[in-house]
């Protein structure tokens, strides 16, 4: 159960006052639906209205208080002519100017005769000095809370600052004092003020330093925010290591067969992290690691080899992907090298019906199939393994923590591997994946070719149409990616079905399409068509993004390049490379370029390390976008920038840990106060977890 004392803030956003049903549904789109909700909404500028000068000296283009008496109202003769109000003091006259302005509400809050404060930005006009729409109109008795500084926060559509600002004041006010969870060394050392003095602090900015991520109140909070992820992680990760796992270590020579079988030499990368895979199954708990590799680093073939293990042990093998396209990629893969040695491989996706599906089944639950590939199909309760000992989950930011141990708990104690082919920076690997060990993939395969990258104007569309013709002639293949608009698959499929339709005029017959709303069949259908040779040219969305291995096309055009993040655009770019042409990737861009993307297409030029790029991207883009909608799996933060707080990450990381060791089950004086941290973010299940064990 959530503690009483927080019971006030995670009370609705429709309880406070004045917030009725069409309010109460624009601030849950911007912030969330609980009080606590807006006290996580933290300004991003301030308006300083402490300058009081007299109407004379005012500077125009500042924001300014004034104390005047209003003089006249003078309404307009014409409805779309603006309504002014003369207003005065000793030094001069002011002119107020409203537009659209109801002349009862005017009169009303400015009768004439009577001294008003008013506050806004100063204008001089046909040598008048002008307030339009001033953000504040109060009775003098009224001023001293008005010669303050305002926080400015992010708004959204139907929202205006004045009812905003009034709701997270009242919000403010319910929060309480809470039990103190940090360490007194750390809040002496870094000047922090407690939970409510920080919290209050940042709602009220008196200059532009306080607007910082390294402000001490902002830095308490942040603080607060990822020692809290952190110490859920850590929980998770020391319940998940107490479940005893099982001992795989049979060598039956199998591996070793399957190794000289294979077509190339493994690189030294791939010989590390498979050994450090092969020593977490032999242990006695199970195993939670991450293989991280670029794109075409041979993550797939680590984890054949890994699976032969548990399948030298008698047990089984499965291979989850996020879609039809990756799995069919794995599976043609695995199949290959797996033909080779005899060991039998399955593939289930949602496509499967039937008769053909419950003999597959059969097969897998009699241990007749030794290693299964498949989609989300593999969770279906009636899918029963003999005996999975390992589970491999690839492109696993498309999969939730649950999704994952769901198939763990497929088998008796299975180990797992999660494999991604977007390579993390190291802080976002220590805020998401901290309940995992990680592997890296760094060499490249032998023989693959660098990609020639090269960034144009979108004008010079003629030209690329132009060398895609010449290069088509001597039997190249390409893909054509087209812009991603928004988060709407429809209209990025827009885009996909103009420029289809444009290219395909220029090479008739000679043009596929590929992209998200397509079903199976008929993508299965294009993709044959494009590795077989019977389409020169594939247009697609980012469905591309991961999996399709075709080792003939050697062009990759990225139209609006612009729009997309750097390690989408290097995950894109890696579709091409493969085979024995040199390939390369043009960058087609909308000028002109803001200093961020021009950065991004510079990197691109630069490099093709992907690890050197994740880096890259997120110090560009900050984490908020690098964690966006596209990359589910990784955490979104109210309080911290992973960014710009990198040093707090590693630090709550490691006083996580030293406090599990300290004190297991939060039983102390701190862990009870750090159980209230974990419920103040929302980590209620993590304490059940500690409750239960």
């Amino acid at each position: 159960m959530r503690p009483e004392i927080l019971f006030p803030l995670y009370a609705p956003v429709r309880t406070l006052s004045g917030v009725g049903p069409r309010l109460s549904t624009v601030i849950e789109k911007l912030a969330g639906p609980n009080i606590v909700d807006l006290c996580w909404h933290l300004p991003n500028g301030l308006v300083d209205r402490r300058y009081s000068p007299k109407v004379h000296d005012a500077v125009p283009s500042t924001i300014a208080t004034v104390t005047v008496q209003v003089m006249e109202h003078h309404p307009p003769r014409i409805r779309r002519l603006p309504y002014k109000v003369t207003c005065s003091d000793d030094s001069g006259v002011l002119e107020l100017v409203f537009f659209h302005a109801r002349n009862d509400y005017l009169l009303k809050v400015l009768p004439v005769g009577e001294t008003r404060v008013i506050s806004g930005k100063i204008e001089h006009f046909q040598g008048n000095v002008q307030m339009t729409h001033p953000d504040h109109i109060v009775k003098p008795s009224e001023a001293k809370d008005l010669l303050t500084v305002e926080p400015v926060y992010p708004l959204t559509a139907g929202l205006t600052s004045k009812p905003l600002n009034k709701v997270i004041k009242e919000s403010l006010r319910l929060a309480a004092p809470l039990p103190e969870w940090q360490d007194p060394a750390w809040l002496k050392k870094n000047r922090g003020p407690s939970w409510l003095e920080a919290l209050q602090v940042v709602h009220a900015p008196e200059e532009d330093d306080d607007l910082s991520p390294q402000a001490p109140a902002r830095i308490r909070l942040a603080y607060d925010e990822l020692l809290a992820d952190q110490l859920a992680l850590s929980i998770v990760r020391a319940t998940q290591r107490k479940k005893s796992g099982r001992v795989i270590n049979q060598d039956t020579g199998l591996l070793q067969k399957a190794t000289a079988s294979l077509p190339f030499e493994l690189t030294n990368s791939q010989k590390v992290s498979l050994d450090e895979i092969l020593s977490d199954m032999a242990e006695p708990f199970r195993m939670l690691r991450l293989l991280q590799g670029d794109v075409g680093s041979g993550k797939t073939v680590v984890a054949f080899l890994a699976m032969l293990r548990a399948v030298e042990a008698g047990a089984q093998g499965a291979v989850m992907a996020p879609t039809e396209v990756l799995a069919k990629q794995h599976f043609k893969t695995i199949s290959e090298l797996a033909d080779k040695i005899g060991v039998t491989v399955g593939i289930l996706t949602g496509r499967d019906k039937g008769k053909a599906r419950q003999a597959l089944l059969n097969q897998l639950a009699e241990g007749e199939i030794s290693i299964i590939v498949g989609t989300h199909a593999l969770f279906q309760a009636d899918v029963q393994f003999n005996d999975l000992a390992l589970a491999v989950i690839d492109e696993q930011h498309r999969f939730g923590v649950h999704q994952r141990l769901m198939l763990a708990d497929k088998g008796a104690a299975a180990d797992m591997l999660v494999m991604t082919a977007t390579p993390i920076p190291r802080t976002l690997m220590l805020c998401a994946y901290s309940d995992l060990d990680s592997s890296r993939l760094t060499d490249k395969p032998v023989g693959r070719k660098p990609i020639e990258t090269r960034a144009l104007p979108v004008e010079r569309l003629e030209d690329v149409v132009g060398r895609l013709a010449t290069a088509i002639d001597t039997g190249a293949r390409a893909f054509w990616v087209c812009p991603l608009v928004d988060e709407s698959e429809l209209v990025d499929l827009e885009a996909a079905t103009d420029r289809h339709a444009f290219l395909n005029r220029r090479f008739p017959g000679r043009v596929g399409l590929i992209h998200g709303q397509m079903k199976g069949p008929e993508k299965d259908r294009v993709m044959a068509a494009f590795a077989a040779g019977e389409i020169d040219i594939l247009v697609a969305t980012t469905v591309i993004e991961v999996g399709v291995d075709i080792p003939e096309a050697s062009i990759m055009v990225i139209e609006h390049a612009e729009r997309f993040g750097l390690s989408q655009l290097h995950q894109l770019r890696g579709r091409v490379g493969r085979g024995e042409r040199n390939s390369s990737c043009l960058l087609l861009y909308a000028p002109p370029l803001g200093e961020t993307a021009r950065a991004r297409l510079n990197i691109l030029r630069e490099t093709d390390d992907g690890f050197l790029i994740a880096e890259e991207d997120l110090r560009l883009r900050g984490a908020g976008e690098m964690l966006g909608t596209r990359q589910s799996g990784l955490p979104v933060f109210r309080l911290a920038d992973i960014a710009k707080h990198q040093d707090l990450m590693l630090a709550a990381r490691d006083d996580a840990r030293l406090i599990l060791e300290r004190d297991p089950g939060l039983s102390s004086e701190r862990g009870k106060a750090l159980r209230v941290l974990l419920y103040l973010f929302e980590k209620d299940s993590v304490v059940q977890t500690l409750r239960s064990g």
